[in-house]
């Protein structure tokens, strides 16, 4: 009867030692940046720096010397961020919070303002901040654009060319954009760039499985840096975009609830990233040496991948130009 209480003991202690060691096997592959590159007199601005990807982003740079500035909407949390980097790194870069609202074109412009007035050059971009909504919440900008398109592509599209000048003053300087691999599954639909179909199809519970919101604007993220690299050609900037993997971080907290994680443990368990994992691929595109002078490259586990998407010259002229009116517009306009 002991015996039989030991065995049952031991059977799910042994499962768990199991999955233990399987899901260290997979993070072997998830890629690692060994670059430790010095980085004192370098500033790096991080889009939502304060949770997740963009806080273990910033701490990796700090330890590495560089002075970052924590752009965050809720500043109180972006000054809670570099406080608890102070304290468990009492050495290190500078860090500066500051407040950014990607959500308002005019607070992106004030920022600008405020970064220019403030520092000499930025050396580089990094546009991670993002946003994760179910679509029948139907939420919108400040400036009245869908959530996804208006905070994880247009208004990382508008500070970026703000920005500019800035970084031609550091060159060799980059621009990374933080995107995700769920690009492949996004479609850009020029005559209802606010989803008004699929919201109304997600509110009827309609929805798919995966949110054509976040999708799009990651295939958007992916036509910026390649419109992007064509125009800095030859200036010194280097532009890329990464995937950082499927990632344990607050981005979900709108769509996921509790018994999810119940019913995808084992899922999580070999597939979801911690945050510092995943921002492994970001401060490889930002500071590792061997990639500079590399422009126009989209990675993954800190390598170039290969995406599957078949991308269009028109659709990346057409989604440049279409974002300089709507930016100039201050709001959504009929798109023909």
């Amino acid at each position: 009867m002991v015996a039989a209480s030991v065995l049952y003991a031991a059977v799910p202690v042994s499962v768990i030692v199991a999955l233990g060691l399987l899901r260290k096997w997979r993070s072997r592959k998830w890629g690692k940046c060994a670059s430790n590159t010095c980085l004192r007199g370098k500033t790096f601005l991080i889009t939502g720096a304060n949770s997740g990807i963009g806080l273990e982003t910033a701490r990796a740079l700090v330890t590495r010397k560089a002075r970052v500035i924590f752009a965050c909407r809720d500043i109180a949390k972006a000054k809670a961020a570099v406080a608890e980097i102070r304290k468990k790194q009492p050495t290190g870069g500078e860090l500066i919070p500051m407040h950014l609202d990607l959500e308002s074109l005019d607070s992106i412009e004030k920022f600008v303002e405020v970064v220019k007035a403030g520092f000499h050059k930025i050396d580089v971009l990094i546009n991670n901040a993002g946003v994760y909504v179910p679509l029948n919440q139907d939420l919108k900008t400040k400036d009245g654009f869908e959530i996804h398109f208006g905070v994880n592509y247009l208004g990382h599209f508008h500070l970026t060319n703000l920005l500019l000048d800035h970084l031609k003053r550091a060159t060799p300087s980059r621009i990374v954009i933080v995107s995700s691999t769920l690009h492949e599954r996004g479609q850009i639909n020029f005559a209802d760039l606010n989803l008004k179909a699929e919201i109304e199809h997600a509110k009827r519970g309609k929805s798919g499985r995966h949110n054509p919101g976040y999708c799009n604007s990651k295939l958007m993220n992916c036509y910026h840096m390649k419109a992007l690299t064509e125009r800095l050609s030859g200036s010194g900037i280097d532009v890329s975009a990464c995937c950082p993997g499927f990632c344990s971080t607050g981005l979900f907290r709108n769509a996921i609830r509790w018994y999810h994680y119940i019913l995808m443990a084992p899922v999580y368990l070999l597939f979801m990233r911690s945050a510092k994992q995943g921002a492994e691929t970001v401060v490889y595109c930002a500071s590792e040496y061997s990639i500079e002078g590399v422009s126009g490259r989209f990675y993954r586990d800190c390598a170039e991948y290969e995406s599957n998407y078949s991308f269009d010259k028109e659709v990346e002229t057409k989604l440049w130009n279409i974002s300089e009116e709507l930016v100039k517009a201050r709001k959504p306009i009929p798109i023909a």
